[in-house]
């Protein structure tokens, strides 16, 4: 999902700099007032752990490949703006030391990573979690389903920018990469559940979104 230079106009480039720029300034704010000794231990395990897995790439079918996102499960720990920030922390790292993702599509990549990824897809696991059952299993329900969501709505962001960018038509480019990703987005439920539930199992105190019924009681609750 790492968009490499060229593949985005430079228009789209720069909306989506404008807007991962601002929301990544507005996450260090509130990571400033929310974290605290309990959190900052996580967040540095978190990130280590998305850095690594996202450098991890398996094979998925027609000789394509995934790689572990890893913005839901950052957001189910940590909230929303903490995963932002630590998705831009790990793709600027992957973009300057490993170019993997394009130093003018990095905005572009945090965007459809950080911001729909984590960000949006948080909201989604609240939304679900309102639904389904209130109990672990409905719990971890929730999270899967958001998880999965997170890799199918990033990709599909991304085959939108390409088609606006005019690299490949949306009726080409969007199927090809959400059929893909569904399939991705499987092992990215699979990794995010097991890990979720085995915090929820052993530090359910340390899982946010467990503990929390809504967004506003969470960020209430950690300011």
């Amino acid at each position: 999902m790492h968009v490499p230079d060229g593949f985005v106009s430079g228009g789209v480039n720069a909306i989506t700099y404008i807007i991962s720029a601002g929301v990544s300034v507005f996450a260090v704010r509130e990571a400033n007032k929310k974290l605290g000794d309990k959190q900052v231990p996580l967040l540095g395990v978190v990130a280590a752990f998305i850095f690594a897995a996202q450098m991890l790439n398996f094979p998925v079918a027609g000789g394509t490949s995934g790689h572990f996102l890893g913005a839901l499960l950052a957001a189910s720990l940590l909230g929303p703006w903490i995963s932002c920030l630590i998705m831009a922390v790990v793709l600027t790292i992957q973009c300057l030391l490993f170019a993997d993702g394009g130093l003018t599509a990095l905005g572009t990549n945090i965007f459809n990573m950080g911001i729909i990824g984590g960000v949006l897809c948080y909201y989604l696991l609240v939304a679900l979690k309102s639904i389904f059952p209130k109990n672990k299993g409905g719990y971890l329900v929730s999270v899967a389903i958001s998880s999965w969501m997170s890799v199918v709505l990033g990709a599909s962001a991304c085959a939108v920018e390409l088609a606006i960018s005019g690299t490949s038509p949306l009726g080409i480019v969007l199927p090809a990469m959400a059929s893909v990703h569904v399939l991705i987005g499987i092992g990215e439920a699979i990794i995010t559940t097991a890990v979720v539930g085995l915090v929820v199992n052993t530090r359910p105190d340390l899982v946010g979104t467990y503990s929390y019924p809504d967004a506003r009681t969470f960020n209430r609750v950690e300011a």
